[in-house]
């Protein structure tokens, strides 16, 4: 079942978007902020990922357990994030709790407590996931992949830097928040029970009166292509890579989207069946898209052996490359498949489609409904998905992490 999408745009510059579901007694809602990691000031790197912790640490007088008890009660469970354009607020609660619990995140993103109390915690706790990546190589090597990739402030990780995080300081940041916490370009999305004339009167009760500047987009930039290796005694060798592909505005979006599936999109995608299954060569290999507001790329992954090594990056990337050569109906119509019937599984989590709402208006400054992607990616002939891969010249960025240097391949 699905509903039409409603949108209303407040005078301060908050765009509500919302999805009614009125068979559901649940809400769901995402409140996106247009400033992320890309927009930490150079030597400050960390410090959105530590406003966004420190701004629910309490609120309006209100202190962070007290904040934190009024949600429990509610049973509202809340999440959200810091992503390199966007950062994020989540909540999901009962119909009958909704009021109250927008309420305190209203408070929290409009009259934040800052308590120079609660900072350090704040930052500690940042700089306690910052080392915890030692003990993930894989995320390791995915943020510094992000250093080569990207020429622009979007190479900054959302776990900042040792030395970022060190220089912050609780002025510092308040200073920054003035800058960051507006409603202008930010977006509401909203999915569940709640009938949107409720939904619009809550909102203006609550969001109403906030105020703030523009938001400022960065420019982006891309370094040139590369492939380097990072040191590290171990057991396994990690391999990642990135190489543009389309942004959600561009013509080919859906085209890329079944490219991506036909190549990673379960046990019967190539890289699984090419580098896994045949040759043995991984214990680990996938490919997904990632897209900024202009910008989509591609990333991949692969891990291995030391011994393996120099032949996994080979059929790796000959396998992203070979696609080009064009996909059977069989592959088409499996990867068809898979992502509409991701779209339905994600349409019935009321938490996943308000992030899909907010994500969708960020992106496209519109919302697409159910039917249109369905419609966008049904009429996709074989012919018409060939046409857009014979194009398809990937430039790799590539990074590696193990004991030794592995083989260099054409980029």
């Amino acid at each position: 079942m699905s509903t039409s999408i409603n949108q209303t745009s407040l005078d301060n510059g908050l765009t509500v978007i919302h999805q009614e579901m009125p068979w559901l007694s649940s809400v769901s809602f995402t409140i996106l902020l247009p400033y992320g990691a890309s927009h930490d000031p150079k030597g400050y790197e960390g410090a959105t990922s530590v406003l966004h912790d420190w701004l629910f640490r309490g609120a309006n007088g209100l202190s962070s357990k007290e904040i934190s008890n009024s949600l429990d009660s509610l049973g509202t469970r809340r999440g959200g994030g810091t992503g390199k354009e966007a950062s994020t607020f989540s909540g999901s609660c009962l119909l009958s709790s909704f009021d109250e619990s927008l309420k305190l995140f209203a408070m929290s993103l409009i009259k934040p407590n800052l308590d120079n109390s609660e900072f350090n915690s704040a930052r500690l706790l940042a700089e306690q996931e910052l080392e915890s990546l030692q003990d993930s190589p894989s995320q390791l090597l995915f943020k510094q992949l992000s250093k080569e990739y990207f020429g622009s402030s979007h190479r900054n990780s959302s776990y900042g830097t040792a030395q970022g995080l060190s220089n912050l300081s609780a002025e510092f940041l308040k200073e920054l928040a003035k800058k960051h916490l507006s409603p202008k370009g930010a977006i509401l999305a909203v999915a569940g029970g709640i009938k949107n004339n409720d939904l619009i009167e809550t909102v203006r009760k609550y969001f109403s009166d906030w105020q703030g500047s523009e938001a400022i987009n960065n420019e982006l930039r891309l370094n040139p292509v590369k492939q380097s290796h990072l040191i590290q005694e171990s057991s396994q060798v990690h391999i990642a890579l990135a190489y543009p592909a389309v942004s959600a505005k561009e013509k080919g979006w859906y085209e890329n989207a079944l490219a991506i599936s036909v190549l990673s999109g379960g046990m019967g995608a190539r890289l699984f069946s090419e580098v896994r299954e045949k040759r043995g060569l991984v214990y680990s290999v996938s490919a997904f898209s990632r897209v900024l507001k202009n910008h989509g790329y591609t990333m991949a992954y692969a891990g291995t052996t030391p011994e393996k090594a120099d032949e996994t990056i080979e059929v790796l990337t000959n396998e992203l490359r070979n696609i080009s050569n064009g996909v059977n109906q069989n592959e088409l119509e499996r990867a068809r498949i898979g992502l509409l019937s991701q779209m339905v599984m994600q349409a019935e989590s009321t938490g996943s489609k308000a992030s899909t709402l907010a994500n969708d208006y960020y992106l496209l400054a519109r919302n697409r409904s159910p039917e249109e992607i369905k419609t966008a990616l049904n009429e996709i002939s074989l012919e018409q998905l060939n046409d857009f891969l014979s194009s398809y010249k990937p430039e790799f960025r590539i990074l590696s992490l193990g004991p030794k240097e592995i083989k260099k391949v054409n980029l």
